[in-house]
């Protein structure tokens, strides 16, 4: 039986990912889930994270909880998931501790990157879609509704995190794909299909050329 392919979508906050998340899921019958909280003990894990009641959670402590939700997240739902042959769609990854506690919070990266890769045990997304859309668009649309710890945080955030992505994403383009987030979903959602996501055509050859090794620590 063949491994089932992990696809993880990224970007910042209401950048759409939930959605399109959700879509490709249902179009390539994928389990979908999320980080953090896609177990029940990731759920409490994200709980504690996102409360904006929790002013004094240290930089260190919330990169430390964050690889924990993902060491459970791999072992738990995501490795048996693609060891059976079902591929998996994410809302999030490995990619947003580097991008939100490295470029974001600003610790050291090498560090983060070694905690992360022990804690998902070498299993890193074969494709990362990372939906891009302007910060003032996004800030606008945080404008309109309650919003959770890292929400809250100031444009300055927004930007290092924005700037991580992209320097992340340059140099592993094989692995990472950039699409623009503005437009109607519907249209975000045809230019993936015309890209060669549809449940007859999984992966189109940006994917398939990757072989196992792909998933060892970029």
């Amino acid at each position: 039986m063949s491994l089932g392919k992990y696809i993880a979508f990224e970007g910042l906050e209401g950048c759409g990912k939930s959605t399109h998340v959700k879509r490709l899921a249902t179009r390539l019958n994928a389990v979908m889930t999320r980080e953090p909280g896609g177990t029940a003990i990731g759920s409490m894990l994200r709980d504690i994270l996102i409360d904006p009641a929790n002013t004094n959670l240290s930089p260190r402590a919330e990169a430390l909880m964050m690889a924990a939700d993902r060491a459970q997240h791999i072992a738990e739902l995501i490795s048996p998931a693609l060891a059976s042959g079902q591929h998996v769609v994410t809302d999030r990854s490995v990619y947003s501790s580097l991008a939100y506690q490295g470029y974001g919070r600003q610790q050291d990266l090498t560090e983060l990157k070694r905690l992360n890769n022990w804690a998902i045990n070498n299993l890193w997304p074969d494709l990362v879609i990372y939906i891009d859309v302007p910060i003032e668009v996004l800030l606008e649309r945080l404008k309109k509704r309650e919003l959770d710890r890292f929400e809250r945080e100031d444009r300055t955030f927004f930007e290092r995190i924005d700037a991580g992505f992209r320097s992340m994403a340059a140099s592993d383009p094989q692995h990472w794909l950039i699409v623009d987030g503005t437009p109607p979903k519907d249209e975000l959602e045809e230019e993936l299909s015309l890209r060669g996501f549809s449940q007859d055509s999984a992966f189109n050859e940006f994917i398939m050329d990757q072989d196992h090794r792909s998933r060892s620590c970029r």
